[in-house]
Protein backbone atom coordinates (compact mmCIF):
# COMPACT_ATOMS: atom_id res chain seq x y z
CA UNK A 1 0.00 0.00 0.00
CA UNK A 2 1.25 3.45 -0.68
CA UNK A 3 0.34 6.03 1.53
CA UNK A 4 0.59 10.65 0.60
CA UNK A 5 3.67 12.26 2.79
CA UNK A 6 2.60 15.43 5.19
CA UNK A 7 2.33 18.07 2.24
CA UNK A 8 1.54 15.67 -0.54
CA UNK A 9 -1.58 16.28 -2.21
CA UNK A 10 -1.79 13.29 -4.63
CA UNK A 11 0.43 9.99 -5.18
CA UNK A 12 3.04 9.29 -7.71
CA UNK A 13 2.98 5.63 -8.34
CA UNK A 14 5.33 3.50 -10.14
CA UNK A 15 4.25 1.94 -13.52
CA UNK A 16 6.07 -1.09 -13.34
CA UNK A 17 4.66 -4.07 -11.65
CA UNK A 18 7.77 -6.06 -11.97
CA UNK A 19 9.11 -7.36 -8.19
CA UNK A 20 12.43 -5.65 -9.24
CA UNK A 21 11.20 -2.87 -11.10
CA UNK A 22 8.47 -0.64 -9.30
CA UNK A 23 11.05 -0.52 -6.26
CA UNK A 24 13.84 0.93 -8.49
CA UNK A 25 11.30 3.14 -9.72
CA UNK A 26 10.02 4.31 -6.21
CA UNK A 27 13.42 5.00 -5.01
CA UNK A 28 14.27 7.01 -8.28
CA UNK A 29 11.18 9.33 -7.37
CA UNK A 30 12.51 12.16 -5.16
CA UNK A 31 12.00 12.14 -1.60
CA UNK A 32 9.48 15.21 -1.75
CA UNK A 33 7.16 13.07 -4.27
CA UNK A 34 7.82 9.80 -3.08
CA UNK A 35 5.01 8.47 -1.35
CA UNK A 36 5.35 5.93 1.91
CA UNK A 37 4.97 2.33 1.44
CA UNK A 38 4.38 -0.39 3.35
CA UNK A 39 3.48 -4.27 2.58
CA UNK A 40 -0.02 -6.09 3.81
CA UNK A 41 -1.58 -8.85 3.34
CA UNK A 42 -5.44 -8.57 1.84
CA UNK A 43 -7.81 -10.21 4.78
CA UNK A 44 -10.43 -10.87 2.26
CA UNK A 45 -11.59 -9.69 -1.46
CA UNK A 46 -14.64 -8.45 -2.99
CA UNK A 47 -13.81 -7.26 -6.38
CA UNK A 48 -17.54 -7.53 -7.64
CA UNK A 49 -17.77 -4.47 -5.30
CA UNK A 50 -14.80 -3.32 -5.19
CA UNK A 51 -13.52 -3.65 -1.42
CA UNK A 52 -10.78 -5.65 0.20
CA UNK A 53 -10.53 -5.86 4.02
CA UNK A 54 -6.71 -5.34 5.71
CA UNK A 55 -6.15 -5.68 9.52
CA UNK A 56 -3.80 -2.76 10.68
CA UNK A 57 -2.10 -3.46 13.99
CA UNK A 58 -1.69 -0.67 16.19
CA UNK A 59 1.90 0.42 17.25
CA UNK A 60 3.06 3.36 19.33
CA UNK A 61 -0.20 4.56 19.96
CA UNK A 62 0.19 4.68 23.83
CA UNK A 63 2.60 8.02 22.99
CA UNK A 64 5.44 6.53 21.36
CA UNK A 65 6.85 7.26 17.77
CA UNK A 66 4.59 5.66 14.81
CA UNK A 67 4.57 4.17 11.22
CA UNK A 68 3.14 5.73 8.52
CA UNK A 69 0.43 2.10 8.42
CA UNK A 70 -0.50 3.23 11.53
CA UNK A 71 -0.75 6.72 11.33
CA UNK A 72 -3.22 6.02 8.17
CA UNK A 73 -5.22 3.46 10.00
CA UNK A 74 -5.90 6.16 12.78
CA UNK A 75 -7.00 9.12 10.94
CA UNK A 76 -8.56 7.44 7.41
CA UNK A 77 -11.15 9.29 6.48
CA UNK A 78 -13.54 8.43 3.35
CA UNK A 79 -12.56 10.07 0.34
CA UNK A 80 -8.87 9.45 1.53
CA UNK A 81 -6.36 8.10 -1.24
CA UNK A 82 -4.11 5.12 -1.21
CA UNK A 83 -2.24 3.14 -3.83
CA UNK A 84 -2.52 -0.54 -4.66
CA UNK A 85 0.27 -2.90 -5.86
CA UNK A 86 -0.47 -6.47 -5.76
CA UNK A 87 2.69 -9.09 -5.25
CA UNK A 88 0.73 -12.08 -5.29
CA UNK A 89 1.08 -14.38 -2.49
CA UNK A 90 4.90 -14.98 -0.38
CA UNK A 91 3.36 -18.73 0.97
CA UNK A 92 4.81 -20.88 -2.00
CA UNK A 93 6.41 -24.10 -1.21
CA UNK A 94 8.42 -25.17 -3.68
CA UNK A 95 9.15 -29.12 -2.34
CA UNK A 96 7.50 -31.29 -0.96
CA UNK A 97 6.45 -31.87 2.05
CA UNK A 98 4.09 -33.98 5.08
CA UNK A 99 2.88 -31.07 7.09
CA UNK A 100 2.71 -27.01 8.01
CA UNK A 101 4.20 -24.67 9.95
CA UNK A 102 2.98 -21.52 10.89
CA UNK A 103 4.99 -19.03 13.49
CA UNK A 104 4.18 -15.26 14.05
CA UNK A 105 2.81 -12.68 16.23
CA UNK A 106 -0.08 -10.26 15.59
CA UNK A 107 1.93 -8.69 12.94
CA UNK A 108 1.37 -12.10 10.99
CA UNK A 109 -2.12 -13.03 12.37
CA UNK A 110 -3.72 -11.65 8.43
CA UNK A 111 -1.16 -13.68 6.81
CA UNK A 112 -1.36 -17.12 8.67
CA UNK A 113 -5.23 -16.70 8.44
CA UNK A 114 -5.17 -16.22 5.00
CA UNK A 115 -2.34 -19.34 4.74
CA UNK A 116 -4.89 -21.51 6.74
CA UNK A 117 -7.99 -20.65 4.39
CA UNK A 118 -5.82 -21.44 1.15
CA UNK A 119 -4.97 -25.24 2.41
CA UNK A 120 -5.83 -28.04 0.78
CA UNK A 121 -8.81 -29.45 2.81
CA UNK A 122 -6.13 -32.44 3.93
CA UNK A 123 -3.09 -30.58 5.12
CA UNK A 124 -1.92 -31.18 8.81
CA UNK A 125 0.11 -28.99 10.82
CA UNK A 126 0.42 -26.47 13.64
CA UNK A 127 0.45 -22.33 13.75
CA UNK A 128 1.59 -20.29 16.31
CA UNK A 129 0.12 -17.29 16.98
CA UNK A 130 1.40 -14.73 19.27
CA UNK A 131 -1.27 -11.75 20.27
CA UNK A 132 -0.93 -9.58 23.25
CA UNK A 133 -5.03 -9.99 25.31
CA UNK A 134 -7.06 -12.95 24.83
CA UNK A 135 -9.67 -10.81 23.08
CA UNK A 136 -6.93 -10.32 19.91
CA UNK A 137 -7.91 -14.00 19.14
CA UNK A 138 -10.07 -14.63 15.49
CA UNK A 139 -11.85 -17.35 13.99
CA UNK A 140 -10.64 -18.30 11.07
CA UNK A 141 -11.20 -21.03 8.94
CA UNK A 142 -8.60 -23.83 8.36
CA UNK A 143 -8.28 -27.24 7.47
CA UNK A 144 -9.48 -29.95 10.33
CA UNK A 145 -5.94 -31.23 11.10
CA UNK A 146 -4.41 -27.99 10.95
CA UNK A 147 -4.08 -27.14 15.21
CA UNK A 148 -4.08 -23.16 15.78
CA UNK A 149 -2.02 -22.82 19.21
CA UNK A 150 -2.81 -19.32 20.88
CA UNK A 151 -0.19 -17.80 23.30
CA UNK A 152 -0.98 -14.76 25.26
CA UNK A 153 1.30 -12.42 26.50
CA UNK A 154 -0.99 -11.31 29.00
CA UNK A 155 -1.44 -14.72 30.15
CA UNK A 156 2.37 -15.24 30.31
CA UNK A 157 2.99 -14.15 33.53
CA UNK A 158 5.27 -11.71 31.79
CA UNK A 159 3.60 -9.25 30.22
CA UNK A 160 6.67 -6.80 29.34
CA UNK A 161 8.41 -9.25 27.33
CA UNK A 162 9.66 -8.57 23.63
CA UNK A 163 6.59 -9.97 21.10
CA UNK A 164 8.17 -12.93 19.53
CA UNK A 165 9.63 -14.80 22.48
CA UNK A 166 6.62 -16.39 23.90
CA UNK A 167 5.61 -17.56 20.50
CA UNK A 168 9.42 -18.86 19.78
CA UNK A 169 9.46 -20.74 23.30
CA UNK A 170 6.07 -22.05 22.38
CA UNK A 171 8.24 -23.82 19.38
CA UNK A 172 11.43 -24.82 20.96
CA UNK A 173 9.58 -26.83 23.29
CA UNK A 174 6.97 -28.27 20.84
CA UNK A 175 6.67 -31.69 20.14
CA UNK A 176 6.30 -31.69 16.38
CA UNK A 177 4.51 -34.34 13.90
CA UNK A 178 6.95 -36.80 11.59
CA UNK A 179 7.62 -35.93 8.18
CA UNK A 180 8.86 -33.40 5.84
CA UNK A 181 8.00 -29.95 7.06
CA UNK A 182 7.49 -26.82 5.32
CA UNK A 183 7.40 -23.81 7.69
CA UNK A 184 6.82 -20.43 7.36
CA UNK A 185 7.86 -18.08 10.47
CA UNK A 186 7.08 -14.21 10.06
CA UNK A 187 6.29 -11.19 12.16
CA UNK A 188 9.00 -9.52 14.58
CA UNK A 189 12.03 -9.64 13.29
CA UNK A 190 13.94 -11.66 16.23
CA UNK A 191 11.27 -14.34 16.29
CA UNK A 192 11.04 -14.97 12.22
CA UNK A 193 15.20 -15.46 12.37
CA UNK A 194 14.72 -17.06 15.67
CA UNK A 195 12.55 -19.81 14.77
CA UNK A 196 14.57 -20.40 11.43
CA UNK A 197 17.77 -20.65 13.53
CA UNK A 198 16.12 -23.23 15.97
CA UNK A 199 14.32 -25.67 12.69
CA UNK A 200 17.93 -26.02 10.98
CA UNK A 201 20.10 -26.02 13.94
CA UNK A 202 17.72 -28.13 16.42
CA UNK A 203 15.49 -29.85 14.50
CA UNK A 204 17.83 -30.55 11.43
CA UNK A 205 14.94 -28.93 9.19
CA UNK A 206 16.47 -28.05 5.58
CA UNK A 207 17.14 -24.82 4.98
CA UNK A 208 15.01 -24.73 1.93
CA UNK A 209 12.03 -25.72 4.00
CA UNK A 210 11.63 -22.63 6.01
CA UNK A 211 10.84 -19.29 4.79
CA UNK A 212 10.83 -16.44 7.18
CA UNK A 213 10.05 -12.61 6.87
CA UNK A 214 10.91 -9.86 9.65
CA UNK A 215 8.38 -7.65 9.35
CA UNK A 216 8.80 -5.35 12.11
CA UNK A 217 11.58 -4.60 14.84
CA UNK A 218 10.84 -4.36 18.45
CA UNK A 219 11.58 -0.64 19.72
CA UNK A 220 12.69 0.43 15.99
CA UNK A 221 9.33 1.73 14.01
CA UNK A 222 9.92 1.92 10.74
CA UNK A 223 9.36 5.97 10.13
CA UNK A 224 11.43 5.81 6.48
Amino acid sequence: MFFTRDGQDALKLPTSTTELGWYLQYLATPKAKRPWVRAYTLRDCRPEVGEVDIDFVIHGHDGGPIGPGTRFALSARPGDRVGFLDQGSAFTPDHPHDWTLLVGDETALPAIAGICRALPEDARGIAVVEVPAAEDRQDFPAPADMQVVWVVRDESGRPDERPGELALRTLTSAALPDGDVHAHAIGESALATGARRHLVQERGVPKRNVDFVGYWRHGRPATG
